[in-house]
């Protein structure tokens, strides 16, 4: 018999040195008085054909649910039970314990149980006084507010039909086919296909066989599709294309116009206040990237200074939660994912595990040097976030009304304290990263 205390999945093996048991009983007359007062209580609830509701005679609810109310009082006895003992030894259990009956202690008016859990680890002191940790930087420069009107310009480019050969930055439109062994073959043809020339939709040896070509020219050439290509049908085979062009259009690049900057939200088309706000956004996205870097930088060197066993009952949680995100990532993108699809746990096992040793270092340092967040940073991070949205002071009321979401919020301002505090306490070596290097990483 196993009580409902114990996950009904099968239990993970636990961490040895975590791993605690403790000896558990309950009387047969705390078990019926605790059934009964659960019969009273559906007595006035239940719903039974010939009785007024909340008349039920308590003994037509224990005919039709007393082995039910038997069971859960049962269950509530043994948790309750198991709660006061952690209690009383002051035991922090991490998860669920595994709860089952014990033979040799049952006696004669009472139920013996053993509880199985695991325990959160013991955290040593963090001395981080020989560790050195990069603090990355970097300065927002002209130059880069210049690239980044140039990225926008190109944003929204515009094409216009040419009489001209097609060159880099064109944008075709072509027919084409593709045989190997003289046999057409699957996606290997297309018609008034579009693309921008140079920007990698094709095959470099396709692109370079168009380039040169005006409207209404054609072109025959061999492409060998690398081994490695997706398309396994094709890898590592070589096949031969006719291609003819049947449009060129020539790019044009809006002005660093009042028009341009009206599409950018300027109101007024202030050029000058459109470059000032780039600069002002660029900044702010920099600082949050590189915040983000050093950050990374003080959690490996706080995982590397202190060692200690994890709960494997948190890693699996952890790991489930996972799997679920991933799930629901897989959904946005369109791909259809089966409810009951599982995916393998080993492929979250590493990371999972980081983060759960992370979480239990990150609040042991909170707790002990008192590094909480305060209402306002917590007020900071949310008037931070805001800034990114048309109406920040709209947003502001709305993120401050929900619990969840402040949670959220100070959990990230407690994770910066951490990061302050671990600065303060290393040696700090500053660390320049280039501008473009911060702007191409993937969020």
């Amino acid at each position: 018999m196993t009580t409902e205390t114990q996950a009904t999945t099968e239990q993970p093996t636990m961490t040895a040195s975590l791993t605690r048991t403790i000896n558990l009983a309950v009387t047969t007359a705390q078990i019926d008085a605790a059934t009964t007062k659960r019969l009273q209580q559906m007595s006035k609830t239940v719903k039974v054909d010939g009785f007024r509701p909340g008349k039920v005679p308590v003994a037509k609810i224990k005919q039709m649910y007393g082995s039910q109310a038997s069971w859960e009082a049962l269950n509530d006895q043994v948790g309750e039970a198991f709660s006061k003992q952690v209690t009383a030894d002051k035991i922090r259990v991490a998860g669920a314990p595994s709860i089952e009956p014990n033979e040799a202690h049952q006696v004669e008016g009472e139920f013996g149980f053993t509880a199985t859990f695991e325990t959160y680890p013991q955290i040593d002191n963090v001395d981080l006084s020989g560790v050195e940790i990069e603090q990355a930087q970097c300065a927002v420069t002209e130059a880069d507010v210049t690239r980044t009107l140039d990225v926008l310009r190109q944003q929204r480019v515009q094409y216009t039909t040419a009489a001209k050969a097609a060159t880099k930055d064109d944008q075709v439109t072509v027919d084409f086919e593709g045989e190997i062994d003289d046999v057409l073959f699957a996606g290997g043809s297309a018609a008034d296909y579009v693309f921008v020339l140079g920007q990698g939709r094709m095959l470099p040896e396709f692109e370079t066989a168009i380039e040169g070509l005006s409207t209404g020219e054609a072109r025959t050439f061999d492409l060998a599709f690398p081994e490695d290509y997706h398309g396994k049908d094709v890898a590592g085979k070589t096949a031969q294309f006719t291609v003819t062009v049947k449009d060129v259009a020539a790019p044009t690049l809006p002005e660093l116009d009042s028009t341009f900057a009206k599409s950018l939200g300027v109101v007024d088309g202030d050029v000058a206040k459109m470059q000032a706000d780039i600069k002002v956004n660029l900044e702010r996205e920099i600082a949050q990237r590189t915040k983000s870097i050093t950050k990374n930088n003080v959690m490996d060197a706080l995982l590397k200074v202190v060692s200690f066993d994890v709960p494997t009952t948190l890693v699996n949680g952890d790991i489930e939660r996972l799997q679920e995100g991933a799930k629901e990532d897989l959904r946005a993108r369109g791909i259809p994912v089966d409810d009951k699809m599982v995916l393998p746990t080993d492929i979250f096992k590493d990371r999972a595990e980081r983060r759960v040793r992370l979480g239990l270092l990150i609040a042991e340092l909170v707790q002990v040097n008192d590094l909480r967040a305060t209402p306002e940073q917590i007020k900071t991070q949310v008037a931070n976030i805001a800034q990114a949205y048309e109406d920040p002071q709209g947003f502001i009321k709305w993120y401050m009304s929900d619990a969840n979401r402040l949670a959220e919020v100070e959990a990230v301002a407690m994770e910066d304290n951490v990061m302050t505090w671990a600065l303060s306490k290393a040696k700090v070596t500053a660390k320049d990263v280039p501008f473009e290097e911060l702007m191409n990483q993937q969020n």
